[in-house]
């Protein structure tokens, strides 16, 4: 439903004149950038189901406990303050748009042939990966519903999609918020290519993907501010440094 929505109304028609054999000449002259989401992508499964048990049982320790010292427990006001219609909503921002915009955008950089957006997008994400990647091994963060011993928002809404979710992702790989800065750096790079319809999709799904991991108890407060200046941090740098092309 999402990609029909963005493909009547918010691609250019031009797109659809995009030759098959220009999509291939796009994929040979990019690849070096699809093999580096790709290759996060696949390692993230990896940290996820491999890696990150055994660093978790090393580490032994949650600190969880210590964003609770300083954060309080404000977070806990959304739970008990849930209403369903809201708790729908962000559930579906959460599970279905934001891995949306996850795929759909460099599908659209390629086939449209925005190379500085999809170039931005790899090095974007190497590098906030890089950066997360000792947070997510030695930091173990868990998530507040978990913390707190609630039902997850996910489960209430979809029941039994625990087990898939957590086959993505983990209850400690909270600091910082991948959500959160993913959706920066998607939108900066939506943004880059002068599509002002995908530009404003993006970005309203950034605002809410930020409201869904506070509102459904799912961040704390500090991942989402540490995701915030990650990706604006990385989107300075990889401006400053990557060239127009």
């Amino acid at each position: 439903m999402l990609s029909i929505f963005c493909i009547v109304f918010l691609v250019p028609k031009e797109i659809f004149k995009t030759k098959l054999s220009e999509i291939f000449n796009f994929l040979r002259n990019y690849q070096q950038y699809i093999f580096i989401i790709l290759g996060v992508v696949i390692f993230h499964l990896v940290e996820v189901n491999i890696i990150d048990p055994i660093t978790t049982d090393w580490v032994s320790v949650d600190f969880a406990y210590v964003l609770e010292g300083f954060e309080g427990n404000i977070l806990l006001w959304f739970r008990y303050n849930w209403t369903p219609v809201f708790v729908y909503f962000f559930v579906f921002i959460y599970i279905a748009v934001y891995p949306f915009t996850l795929w759909f955008s460099p599908v659209y950089f390629l086939i449209s042939g925005k190379k500085k957006s999809l170039k931005i997008l790899s090095y974007g994400l190497l590098v906030i990966y890089a950066v997360s990647l000792p947070f997510y091994l030695f930091v173990p963060v868990t998530n507040v519903y978990k913390f707190y011993g609630f039902e997850s928002a996910l489960e209430f809404v979809i029941p039994s999609i625990d087990s898939f979710f957590y086959s993505t992702t983990t209850v400690n790989n909270c600091l910082p918020s991948l959500h959160i800065a993913m959706s920066i750096l998607i939108a900066w790079c939506m943004y880059l290519t002068g599509n002002k319809k995908l530009s404003l999709f993006t970005f309203f799904s950034m605002v809410f993907v930020a409201f869904s991991v506070i509102y459904l108890s799912i961040h704390w407060i500090t991942d989402v501010l540490f995701g915030i200046l990650l990706s604006v941090a990385v989107i300075f740098l990889l401006n400053r440094y990557i060239e127009d092309v």
